[in-house]
């Protein structure tokens, strides 16, 4: 296939505007610090996919609709809203509106650079009349201002003098296009921001709005600084849904007119109006005070102290690491300055999924910002922490104790009508423990521990007592429940949920001793202390004797297998062409679920398990979700089967790259980007920490001739670099650490560094793929 991107280590350049690919590419270079998220919509507005401009929780309340309502189902859903959009910079040349549709297009270059943070365009284009004019934009989110974006324009005549006039806009409730009839595109609305205060000064313009069912108030503002030849002139205009900054300017060959423009959004459910506006203002005071210069400078500060503690280099395949570099600057956009929001599925770059988090943020985001960017993996554990009070209501109202975390969510509150894969997925609650006790264990963060951990742990233990039992013979079953596999529910015993809820029991069970003060504040005693350590010891886990092979869930490998041989390449993914019920009684997986219990808990299986358990699955198991790729990577390389891995990484890192499912118009897939650097780090370094230490097995594909991680683990900076034959373990800050390599320990320290030879790997029998189903070969 044709690159639509060119490659290169630190940028995304698209040297061609492609029509057809612009919900793709809006997505692909959208900006965002976690809390702001502008698409990569063009500078003028039009064309565009689909426009974008959010505001993390910033949400809107629909109906669930059930056909038959039923005890316990949600009743009402949470849909991000388009916030006001700041981006749009509108010009006429010569009174002919500047459309990349229309006259000639000579030039069109985008590029999203990954160190300095920012947006870059440059446009030649020629109108319908003939008159020629250099476009040029620079547009960023700030990491450092968190309510901040801004935009530099600048527009020069390319031959002749031109007339120019710019129309700097805010613009609320946008028509959006209807969504497509996937299930998992968004919701539309229609106009959900109720104009509430809007004023201009003469560069500035805010707009206050309320959206009508959750009663959020949103404000936008923007001012500017413009530059341009004498007799350049301004206007400004605002009303409930507009603002506007008109700039005109006749520029002469050789002249040109710069406008700067700075955003800042603010929003609240509580604050009052006022409030509101203040806080915007004062973000837009400080923007203008920090300048330009200052913004673009601070930005490039904040990247160059992300990438040294979390770039990861690897030398034989350029693609992969532009890849891995852009899945880590989106992710990092995704959380960094979150503080105390989600982290959603689709990031801030697009509405998919209803711009909802689901479990993918604890077990494939938080992995990597716990050791790359601790402080984002910690807000968004303290934004569950802060859910707890809906998730202790929705297990009251399942009749269970604990706390029930929603499958997926924007404010905290159950917003799955569809019960079998939402309510019935009660593994949420234990992928949450598991990226609690990862951040603990990489960051030796008490005060986090102490405020939110020990309580996260202790709730959701409580939960898996209450939700399981004890069969006749001791052992303690987790029945009717959905595994991370959404083509099974309603399963008994589902392997990753029970391995998973043991490690969450026992975690909970230790947290409690070492915070005794807190047990007691919290209610446990030695009674329930013991009771969690009974389950985990007793929980059971199923086993097919005769095929040698864990089931996904008890009585998995004896249902039916699907029929691969009659499955059309165009009926994929099935859950767009076959019901459910037909999915759910088969053999056929949509994505990996027994084979990601084999990476997260593979403390509880054998090598040969692990073995046999990956061919079992690989010969079952679709991709229809993106989510699967980057685990079948890490098992496929620590099974043996190093070049598989290979492919495997290249589907998970070039998702959306090259939209490989089609659908990263709604948002850029965040667990597949977080899977890239997975792939790597666990895959071909084979970095595991099920018992808190890391430990490395790495080994390279062929193509492959060096592979280099940093990772930050309890205060230090290690260092991983991977060779064919050696991996050395460097510190490059803090104190001695211990590590594992391949089994053995060694212990690293600053300025002694640590060599081992790797083994040769293991060379077990090819695995098969469902057909038509194998990953590309990257080779």
């Amino acid at each position: 296939m044709s690159r639509r991107f060119a490659v290169d280590p630190w940028a995304v350049r698209e040297t061609r505007l492609d029509f057809d690919a612009l919900g793709q590419t809006e997505s692909v270079f959208a900006l965002a610090n976690g809390h702001i998220g502008l698409r990569g919509n063009l500078d003028e507005g039009d064309p565009h996919a689909l426009p974008g401009t959010y505001l993390n929780g910033v949400h809107e309340l629909r109906p669930l609709p059930h056909a038959e309502a039923g005890y316990g189902y949600p009743e009402s859903g949470q849909t991000v809203v388009n916030v006001t959009n700041g981006k749009i910079l509108r010009l006429l040349v010569d009174d002919e509106p500047f459309d990349v549709r229309y006259g000639h297009l000579r030039a069109h270059e985008r590029e999203l650079d990954l160190r300095a943070g920012v947006l870059r365009r440059a446009v030649e284009w020629v109108s319908p009349a003939g008159q020629g004019v250099r476009v040029a934009s620079v547009r960023l989110v700030s990491f450092v201002q968190r309510g901040v974006a801004a935009v530099r324009h600048i527009v020069e005549p390319l031959e002749e003098g031109a007339r120019v006039v710019v129309q700097s806009e805010l613009v609320a409730n946008e028509p959006l296009p209807p969504p497509n009839r996937d299930p998992r595109a968004a919701a539309a609305l229609r106009a959900p921001l109720e104009g509430e205060s809007w004023g201009h000064g003469e560069t500035s313009v805010l707009l206050s709005h309320v959206t009508h069912a959750s009663g959020l108030r949103v404000t936008a503002g923007m001012d500017h600084v413009v530059a341009g030849p004498p007799g350049t002139g301004l206007g400004a205009e605002s009303s409930a849904d507009l603002g506007r900054i008109t700039v005109t300017a006749d520029l002469r060959a050789g002249q040109r007119l710069e406008v700067v423009k700075f955003l800042a959004y603010g929003w609240s459910a509580a604050r009052s109006l006022p409030a509101v506006r203040g806080q915007v203002a004062a973000a837009l005071a400080e923007a203008r005070h920090t300048g330009w210069d200052g913004l673009v400078a601070s930005q490039a500060d904040y990247l160059e102290e992300f990438w040294a503690g979390a770039d990861v280099e690897l030398e034989g395949d350029a693609e992969i690491q532009q890849a891995v570099r852009f899945g880590l600057f989106h992710v990092l956009q995704a959380g960094a300055r979150a503080e105390g929001r989600a982290i959603p599925a689709k990031g801030l770059t697009g509405p998919g999924y209803d711009g909802h988090a689901f479990w993918d943020t604890e077990s494939f985001v938080l992995p990597v910002l716990t050791y790359a960017r601790p402080s984002a993996a910690r807000d968004a554990l303290q934004w569950r922490h802060a859910t707890l009070p809906a998730a202790r209501t929705r297990a009251r109202q399942l009749g269970l104790a604990g706390a029930a975390f929603p499958w997926r969510t924007i404010a905290g509150e159950e917003c799955s009508g569809y019960w079998p894969a939402g309510t019935a997925a009660f593994h949420v609650g234990a992928d949450v423990a598991d990226a609690v006790e990862r951040y603990r264990y990489a960051t030796d963060d008490e005060q986090f521990e102490r405020e939110c951990g020990v309580e996260l742990l202790v709730e959701t233990a409580r939960l898996w007592r209450s939700l399981g039992h004890y069969d006749p013979h001791g052992g303690f079953r987790i029945d009717g429940v959905t595994g991370p596999d959404e083509y099974s529910a309603i399963a008994d015993d589902n392997v990753y949920t029970n391995l998973m809820a043991q490690r969450n029991l026992r975690a909970a069970a230790a947290a409690v001793d070492r915070h005794p003060d807190l047990g007691t504040d919290l209610g446990v005693d030695d009674g329930e202390i013991a009771r969690w350590r009974e389950a985990a010891e007793a929980v059971a886990i199923p086993y097919d004797e005769e095929l040698g092979v864990h089931p996904e869930a008890e009585d998995f490998t004896q249902h039916e297998e699907w029929n691969f041989a009659t499955t059309r390449p165009d009926q994929y993914p099935l859950l767009l062409h076959f019901p459910y019920f037909d999915l759910y009684r088969k053999q056929v997986v949509k994505q990996a679920d027994l084979v990601l219990a084999l990476h997260l808990r593979g403390d509880a299986f054998s090598a040969e398990e692990k073995a046999r358990n990956f061919a079992y699955y690989e010969a079952r198991t679709v991709r229809d979700s993106s989510l699967s790729a980057c685990t079948q990577a890490v098992i496929a390389a620590e099974v043996g089967h190093v070049e598989l891995a290979y492919d495997y990484l290249g589907v998970a890192a070039l998702m959306d790259l090259h939209d490989l499912e089609h659908n990263t118009r709604d948002g850029v897939h965040m667990a597949s980007l977080a899977g890239g650097w997975i792939g790597l780090v666990a895959g071909f370094g084979g970095m595991r920490d099920h018992d808190g230490r890391p430990s490395f097995c790495p080994r390279l594909p062929s193509a492959l001739t060096r592979l280099s991680f940093r990772m930050g683990v309890r205060g230090r900076r290690l260092r991983v670099d991977v060779l064919p034959d050696s991996a050395t373990y460097r510190l490059e800050a803090g104190a001695p650490l211990s590590v594992t390599h391949h089994g053995d320990h060694a212990r690293v320290a600053a300025g002694r560094p640590v060599t081992r030879a790797i083994p040769s790997a293991p060379e077990p029998p090819a695995p098969v793929q469902p057909p038509g189903r194998e990953p590309p070969r990257r080779a």
